[in-house]
């Protein structure tokens, strides 16, 4: 039965992951607020990680040969290292000054790269900025549920070619999605609800990660990286108003 509810869940869910299969990020932005406008947050939330699950599977079996498996080796690692911390802040530390910090650092430094004449270059993997951005992703994957700016800033430093850049970070989304997903059954926020939306929602996540493919091969790195800047500028915006109001 296709009501109202069902109608909203499908085109953001589509839209959502026409973002990320995009760009490879971006779709926490989306997905789970204008999701929580119809349904639960207890439904939305699993619904949006079970689609994640889903796209990065997808996109890890298309493209395994981009994905520079030694970079997300170390970011996953390195973020379950951080997860714990994150769950600590989440309960121990105020939650406004937390997320105006890190607001003000991502939008920092995504107005530097996209000012700035000579930018930050890393020609190899950097054990010390690999192990730092997966483990800050990491705390604010358990904080926040927004594992993507720290994993967005390396793989700029990189340079990695659009390609690259959506597949490795899908080599990290898709054990921390599964983990996220295996949490939300254990506790028991998996029911019928979320099994009927995701069932319904499943053919346009298969076509929009189609059409977000070929809308990143067709990107330059150049182009490709002012569009990853402006979207964590909108990440640390976000924040810094969510901090302030």
């Amino acid at each position: 039965m296709f009501d109202a509810t069902t109608v909203h869940v499908i085109f953001v869910i589509f839209f959502a992951t026409l973002i990320r299969s995009s760009f490879g990020f971006g779709e926490a932005l989306i997905a789970v607020p204008l999701l929580s406008l119809r349904l639960p947050v207890a439904v939305a939330a699993p619904l949006a990680v079970a689609v994640s699950v889903i796209i990065a599977g997808v996109i890890v079996a298309q493209d395994w040969r981009k994905i520079e498996m030694h970079s997300a080796g170390g970011l996953v690692l390195a973020a379950f290292l951080g997860i714990p911390l994150g769950l600590l802040l989440l309960t121990r530390v105020d939650d406004h000054l937390v997320k105006l910090i890190l607001g003000i650092v991502i939008a920092g430094f995504s107005l530097y790269s996209l000012t700035a004449r000579l930018k930050l270059h890393l020609e190899r993997d950097h054990r010390w900025w690999l192990l730092g951005c997966g483990f800050f992703s990491g705390i604010l994957g358990g904080a926040y549920g927004m594992n993507a700016p720290p994993l967005v800033i390396y793989g700029s430093l990189r340079r990695w070619s659009p390609q690259h850049f959506r597949a490795t970070l899908q080599g990290y989304f898709l054990p921390a999605s599964l983990l996220g997903l295996i949490g939300y059954w254990a506790v028991g926020l998996w029911g019928p609800e979320v099994t009927g939306y995701l069932l319904r929602s499943l053919p346009g996540v298969l076509v929009a990660i189609v059409i977000g493919r070929a809308i990143n091969h067709r990107l330059s790195g150049h182009q490709f990286f002012r569009y990853v800047y402006l979207g964590l500028l909108v990440i640390g915006a976000a924040l810094v108003i969510q901090a302030v109001y």
